[in-house]
């Protein structure tokens, strides 16, 4: 039975819509889906009625920014079944709020060099939460600045030492709570929490540090950014701290650096089951 714990729409920084997510998963024989936008459980009520109609169930979920304060790197952090889903509303609000704020200082300081409207960029972000570097470059391509979402003009841009926003995208990280205090307010909401795509920010040495402190529950292992030897190094982690081992697309639609379907990467049986059946209460 396919499982598709990562993916993402138009309410965070994916190109496609709830129903056109859950629509595509059935046509791809997807059962269970995640829908993981960032900071946001705005899908949940939503996806588990358009899940019923087309026979996907629909697994709550998000997938928190945090941050690695000891290395100063970023982290990200899913959330599958919240039994209090409302004690994670004020952290998705504090980081919406935070990146629509340094999203609309990117827009502005891109119409500076490249004379497009504030409006074909909100046209893109109108569902979204904030303004993604996805739906700035979308405008750009709109006006034939480029034709490559991620490319020339992307780095010219956003380069985090010498691009147009360098400075933005420094600040970036500057409104994301601590990785540690995000997995106590998921487990405090009966969540469980599983680091995702440990190799995308370097921290398979957190990964290590939160399993023996017992402040996560797993991780994911099947992702496009994992190679072999990563997937077995995470696997190994998993297996020591008996943690659950999960795997997704990381689905953006038009918007994903590279091309990929709802349904790759699969979780495997036994791990979805340890998710779907979660029992541990809110605390």
């Amino acid at each position: 039975m396919k499982a598709d714990l990562h993916c993402h729409t138009t309410i965070s920084d994916g190109s496609l819509g709830i129903s056109d997510i859950i629509k595509q998963a059935d046509r791809n024989d997807v059962r269970y889906l995640a829908i993981t936008d960032h900071d946001s459980l705005a899908s949940l009520s939503r996806a588990a009625v358009l899940g019923k109609r087309y026979n996907v169930t629909v697994i709550p979920a998000a997938e928190f920014s945090a941050f690695d304060s000891s290395r100063g790197r970023k982290v990200h952090i899913l959330c599958y079944m919240p039994e209090k889903p409302d004690r994670l509303e004020g952290l998705c609000l504090r980081t919406s709020e935070g990146r629509m704020k340094l999203g609309k200082s990117i827009a502005l300081k891109v119409l500076e060099k490249y004379p497009i409207t504030l409006e074909s960029i909100l046209r893109y972000s109108a569902g979204s939460k904030a303004i993604y570097k996805c739906h700035v470059m979308h405008a750009l391509m709109d006006y034939g600045y480029t034709t490559d979402l991620y490319g020339d003009v992307y780095d010219e841009i956003f380069d985090a030492k010498e691009g147009l926003c360098a400075e933005q995208v420094s600040q970036e990280a500057d409104f994301y709570p601590d990785v540690r205090f995000v997995t106590t307010l998921i487990k405090a909401s009966g969540g469980i929490s599983i680091m995702a795509h440990p190799k995308v920010y370097d921290s398979l040495d957190l990964l290590e540090e939160l399993a023996a402190e017992g402040a996560i529950d797993g991780a994911e292992a099947w992702h496009s950014s994992a190679d072999e030897k990563t997937s077995s190094q995470i696997l190994g982690l998993t297996e020591r701290y008996g943690l659950i081992a999960t795997g997704g697309s990381d689905f953006h639609g038009f918007y994903n650096h590279y091309a990929i379907q709802i349904g790759s990467n699969p979780t495997p049986e036994e791990q979805l089951n340890r998710i779907i059946k979660h029992t541990v209460k809110a605390l």
